[in-house]
Order: structure tokens, then C-alpha cells, then sequence
């Protein structure tokens, strides 16, 4: 970004940055960017026109607000947070995204580096044949058209009825793997017939399954890594998927209909098309509020299905049931949805609509929503980096409650669309470099692995500082990537 296109940007704090009232016509809350210096200049310009396109939108409370790992995204920066009145607010599919509950989740295992080694490569061989990636992939949970329904209604815990899971993996997922009120009658056909057979899939895009390592120098705090159940070379699980082909057609059904009543029904008028959006209490905002609901709570299934395969391949590959094994999971995050929580507004509590685009909740100690097992020290947050680079454990502050409604970054953010990253990176190639680095890769599509490539996305160590400095999230752990199955 050039400074000069956008004079009206100011440094508020060591990693906040703020674009007033008066930098566009009908914003109605400022701008507020958290980033450091560096990421502020390279950050792409379609962010700040975005970040300030929300801050039109109707009902927004306080600022819009971007990550530091923000960029280009639909309607909103991916990385885009806004809390929105629930009388006199909106909400809307662009602020949420296609790809609805893209989150992620991370399992430990009692495992080290050495016992691994040996066995890395058929581990993450068996991996990428028992867990399904790529475009169009299908899982092993056959259902039909009723049962879908059952399960996108009940989330992870219809699939530890089932058997794929246990009790404990609940107390460990965000919204305890199921959002209440999700309402089956408010989805299409067409919605059910794309995600029938996606439960237990990866995809593709920026969605995998990677197998990590703890270093001791990368363990930030020893005392919270201990009580999480983290150690010096331990070897730990983390994939991020979503809710699919079904996440995306809700989105896209509800965007035909509110684009159709936004400004005839409502009189809403907005800057950008992909903003479209309409009242939160209105006919049609429930009925989107009911079906994006399933839409989160597909995704919750499909990794709670996902960790049921993973169990089984480590218990194949070393000979053990996987609670021997310490495959328990840390948590899971969503990325991608609007919840209502009570945050203070002005001095008092109150309800808000709270989108999180490409953005993770970060609620810090106290908040009766995170498990009894972390409530004293915070929500953990879930941050993955590229494949090439690493990941990372971090827990929700207060300080984030004051300051994002409890959000925080997602990920690493990309600096260079896809197109441009397959001209600049040859799979085949990258691969074989990844490999010689310490890192194994099983991928369904070599064009699809040059998009991932870590050069086309910021440096993570750079999100993760500038989330710190903020005070919106707190180091826990750094992962290390040794195998990887990739869409």
C-alpha cells in the first residue's frame, strides 16, 4: 500500500491504526486496523476500501475492524470483524464468507519427534488415503438426504452418537461442537445435495492436515503449554477445513435473496454489491442466521469425523488404541460465522451480532462460553501458518474483549492471489524442496500446492507479533510442520 493513497490513516497505538468517519462518504463507525508498521504498508489496498465499505453498514457498533493477517477478500477483508445492534443492525453473507466455519483444530498425541521419524512417511501416506482432499472429494459417512439434516442440526455431537468420537471432544470445540437453534427447514435442496457426502473431507484451497512438532525454544510460555498438555519434541495434530460445497451454497442462496429485498423490502442501500445484506430480525435474516447455523455445525462434523480417521490411522501405524496414543484434542476454532454474545457497549453489557471473516474468536479468562478446563487462562486460539512455516497456540485475552469483541487473526493471510502464486512456483518443485527442509507432502493437486506456497502469504511470525503487541491474543507455542497432506 502506498501511505499517500490513504492520508487519513493514523497510528492510535503500537498496533492499532485508525481511518476516521470522514475518510468515506456514509461510514457510520471508523476504521480500525491492528497491524504493525510493516504489515500496514504492505497490506493491500482493497483492505482499507473494504474495512471501509463495513463501516457503512447499518446497526455497526463501535469500528470496523481488520487482523493483522487481512487481506482481499469478498464483501468484507478476510480478517474482518464487526459487531452489529441486533434491533438495528444487519447481517450479511459477506461477513461471514463462503466457506462457512473454516476452522481449525489441533489434537496432541504423547508421541516425540523420535518415535515419529521412522514411520513419518507411511504415517501421512495412510493419512491422505483414510481422509479424503481435493475438489469434489466424498467421505465414508453415507447419509441421506433426513440424516443430513440430523446431522448438520446437531453438529459433532450427532457424530459422537455415532461413534466417531468421544464425550471429551465436545468440552474441547468452540460452542461445544453445536449451535443451537440450526434450522434444516431453512436450507435448499441444493445445499444438501453439494454436502451430502462431504462429512469427514478435507477439500482444498488452503485446507489440510498436518502432523507438527513442539521445540522447547518455540514454547513461550511453560507453565500454560504444561497445563494444555504440551512438551519438548511432543508430535501434534492440526488441520483446517470447513463446511464445504454446503457452507458455500447457503451463502450463495442467501445472497440472491437479500440482494432482492435489501433495498425494495428494507431500503438498504450499501456501497458494494458483495456487502448485500439485510436486518438481523427480519424474515429473511433469521432464516439465513438459522441456516448458517447448520452450516457451522456441518463443519464442526466434518472435523469431528476427520479426527475419527486420524485416530484410527495412528492406532494402525503404531499398534495402539488412540487414547494410549494421547490423541486428545487441545481444541477447535471457527473462523467464518456471526454469533450473538453479551460484550460491553459503552460502559454496560449488551447482545451483539458479531461477524468474524477469516478472523478467530479470542475470549479471555472468565467467559463462561470456553470449556471449564480453560476458563481460568483463556479461549486457545489456533493460528496456522503456511505449510512451509508453522503454526501457532495462543490463548484469548481480555484485552481482546475490550478491544475486538473477543477476536483475534486466523492465519498467515495471503500476500499474492492464487493465479499468481502457480506462476511463480511449480509444485512438482516445491514438493521436492519441502521435502529436503524435513517436510513430507502428499497433495491431490501439484497446482493446487504452488498456491499454498509459503512466499505467497506474510510471514506468520510477523501476524502473531502484531496480535501480541496488540494485546488481542498471548504466545503459547510455535509448531513445527514435519508431514502434510494438502487439497
Amino acid at each position: 500500500m502506498e501511505q499517500n493513497k490513504l492520508p487519513s490513516i493514523k497510528r492510535v497505538d503500537k498496533a492499532e491504526w485508525i481511518i476516521e468517519k470522514d475518510y468515506k462518504q456514509g461510514m457510520k463507525v471508523p476504521a480500525k486496523i491492528f497491524a504493525t508498521e510493516k504489515i500496514v504498508k504492505e497490506m493491500d489496498f482493497s483492505v482499507y476500501e473494504q474495512i471501509t465499505n463495513v463501516a457503512t453498514l447499518p446497526g455497526i457498533i463501535n469500528y470496523a475492524m481488520c487482523m493483522p493477517d487481512g487481506h482481499s477478500g469478498y464483501g468484507f477483508p478476510i480478517g474482518g470483524v464487526a459487531a452489529f445492534d441486533t434491533e438495528k443492525g444487519v447481517i450479511s453473507p459477506g461477513g461471514i464468507g463462503f466457506d462457512v466455519n473454516c476452522g481449525m483444530r489441533l489434537v496432541l498425541t504423547s508421541l516425540t519427534y523420535k518415535d515419529i521419524q521412522p514411520k513419518l512417511k507411511l504415517l501421512v501416506d495412510n493419512l491422505f488415503e483414510r481422509v479424503p482432499a481435493g475438489v469434489g472429494s466424498t467421505g465414508f459417512v453415507k447419509l441421506n438426504a433426513s440424516e443430513f439434516r440430523e446431522a448438520v442440526e446437531n453438529g459433532a455431537e450427532w457424530c459422537v452418537e455415532k461413534g466417531y468420537g468421544w464425550q471429551e471432544d465436545l468440552k474441547k470445540t468452540e460452542e461445544y461442537g453445536c449451535m443451537e437453534n440450526a434450522d434444516s427447514k431453512k436450507i435448499s435442496e441444493r445445499s444438501i445435495s453439494r454436502g451430502l457426502n462431504q462429512i469427514g473431507t478435507l477439500g482444498s484451497g488452503n485446507h489440510y492436515l498436518e502432523v507438527q512438532v513442539v521445540k522447547e525454544e518455540n514454547i513461550f510460555d511453560k507453565e500454560i503449554a504444561k497445563k494444555i498438555g504440551l512438551f519438548p519434541e511432543q508430535v501434534v495434530i492440526m488441520f483446517h477445513c470447513g463446511s464445504r460445497g454446503f457452507g458455500h451454497q447457503v451463502a450463495t442462496d442467501y445472497l440472491q435473496i437479500f440482494l432482492k429485498v435489501m433495498e425494495s423490502k428494507y431500503g438498504i442501500k450499501i456501497l458494494d454489491r458483495e456487502l448485500a445484506c439485510a436486518p438481523f430480525n427480519s424474515k429473511e435474516g433469521q432464516d439465513y442466521f438459522s441456516a448458517m447455523k447448520c452450516a457451522i455445525n456441518m463443519s464442526f462434523a466434518n472435523r469431528q469425523t476427520i479426527l475419527h480417521r486420524i485416530r484410527e490411522v495412528f492406532s494402525k501405524i503404531f499398534q495402539a488404541d488412540a487414547e494410549k496414543l494421547g490423541l486428545k484434542m487441545v481444541y477447535d476454532v471457527a473462523h467464518n460465522t456471526a454469533k450473538l454474545e453479551k460484550h460491553i457497549v459503552d460502559g454496560k453489557e449488551k447482545e451483539v451480532l458479531v461477524h468474524r471473516k477469516g478472523a478467530t474468536r479470542a475470549l479471555g479468562p472468565g467467559r463462561k462460553e470456553v470449556c471449564e478446563g480453560y476458563r481460568s487462562i483463556g479461549q486457545p486460539v489456533i493460528i496456522g501458518g503456511s505449510m512451509e512455516t508453522g503454526s501457532y497456540l495462543l490463548l484469548g485475552t481480555k484485552e481482546a474483549e475490550m478491544k475486538t469483541f473477543g477476536s483475534t487473526a486466523h492465519g498467515s493471510g495471503r500476500t499474492m492471489s492464487r493465479a499468481q502464486a502457480r506462476r511463480t512456483w511449480r509444485g512438482e518443485k516445491l514438493q521436492k524442496e519441502m521435502e529436503s527442509r524435513g517436510i513430507y507432502v502428499r497433495t491431490t493437486s501439484f497446482s493446487g500446492l504452488a498456491e499454498e506456497a509459503g512466499g505467497a502469504y506474510k510471514d506468520i511470525d510477523d501476524v502473531i507479533e502484531a496480535a501480541s503487541i496488540a494485546g488481542i491474543s498471548k504466545k503459547v507455542c510455535k509448531f513445527k510442520p514435519i508431514g502434510n497432506v494438502k487439497g
